[in-house]
């Protein structure tokens, strides 16, 4: 075990460094970079009355020198390169050209909204899920199993920013009802309320993103759940165990649980993470939610290079060690499965 563990650690070093490199790389030909940009929004704030730029060739290149030796473009690509990979073991991510803020800091501003969806939305997933998916598999075939199957897919078939609009227009003030706030996460007042009434502001808030976010990962969950049950409750030793007198229940709980939540339990760390990290650009926007989605599509349409690759990093970082604690929990839910060779 241990050493399939220091093995897989020594195998993310590459792989990291593979996706900081490439990126790395594209980013250095896609055109409009942060200085030209930067550039681009002085000209509109310089320009007169009559629409005509008054600054001249010279005043532009000088502008364009000062930019780039302050945010170190004056420096050739493999310089940058070495000091990127340099200030990231050190976990150093730079500084945002867009916020003028550490970029570490501006993630976690912007982690409490992706937390918020986040965490509601696996645990829905899952705690409703998992029993549903359950029920239909024992009642596969049955009017119970045919209608929530239609169910599911129906919200599996709709894009969360659809029914998004959807829902906006019905309850938050669009064409019918005015129910649900359409903005933020909490009121303007949320400071002075009691704790009781800040519980159910921000749960009144929460309410329609959470909805749209939750809707296409709460059918994959439950259908995962039916099927992966089913091929169990087919397999043989399920078979002898009912010829030996077991009752239904005793065989469902005792033999088939356990083996059928294998894919689940060892899929719940990336889950979790995706449920965090995964994005909601539309939903965050539709929503005015200001959280990492938002931020990420920001930073690649302004070109904050350090937003770009700081968060990258950080979450390719977080991808890998939870792929291993995937692996490691394999050996928790099923002691049959061995790292490395077994010794002769």
């Amino acid at each position: 075990m241990l050493t399939y563990l220091l093995k897989r650690i020594a195998l993310m070093l590459p792989t990291l460094l593979g996706v900081l490199t490439i990126t790395f790389i594209v980013i250095q030909f896609v055109p409009g970079g942060p200085i030209e940009q930067l550039m681009a929004e002085s000209r509109v704030s310089q320009q007169g009355e009559g629409g005509a730029y008054k600054a001249g060739r010279d005043s532009d290149a000088k502008q364009i020198a000062e930019l780039k030796k302050l945010y170190g473009f004056d420096k050739p690509a493999h310089v940058r390169y070495v000091e990127m990979l340099g200030n990231f073991a050190t976990f150093n991510l730079g500084r945002s050209f867009m916020h003028n803020k550490d970029v570490w800091q501006l993630i976690k501003e912007k982690l409490p909204v992706s937390m918020s969806l986040g965490l509601w939305a696996f645990l829905i997933s899952y705690l409703i899920s998992v029993p549903l998916g359950i029920a239909k598999a024992v009642r596969e075939g049955s009017r119970f199993d045919v209608a929530t199957t239609f169910v599911v897919l129906i919200g599996f078939a709709i894009p969360g920013f659809v029914l998004g609009v959807f829902l906006i227009v019905l309850l938050a003030g669009g064409s019918f009802f005015d129910v649900f706030p359409l903005r933020g996460l909490t009121s303007d007042n949320w400071a002075e309320l009691t704790w009781p009434a800040r519980i159910r502001d921000y749960f009144w808030h929460l309410t329609l993103p959470l909805i749209c976010y939750v809707i296409e990962g709460f059918a994959i969950v439950t259908l995962l759940t039916k099927n992966t049950f089913i091929e169990e409750m087919r397999k043989q030793y399920v078979l002898v165990a009912r010829a030996k007198g077991l009752s239904q229940q005793r065989v469902l709980w005792k033999h088939i649980f356990r083996n059928a939540l294998i894919p689940l339990v060892t899929g719940f760390p990336a889950a979790f993470v995706f449920a965090f990290f995964g994005g909601a650009l539309l939903i965050e926007t539709l929503f005015s939610l200001d959280g990492l989605g938002l931020l990420s599509y920001e930073s690649i349409v302004r070109r904050d290079y350090p937003v770009v690759l700081g968060s990258l990093y950080l979450f390719t970082l977080i991808g890998l060690g939870v792929k291993l604690v995937s692996d490691m929990l394999y050996v928790v839910v099923d002691p049959r499965v061995q790292f490395g060779s077994v010794a002769k």
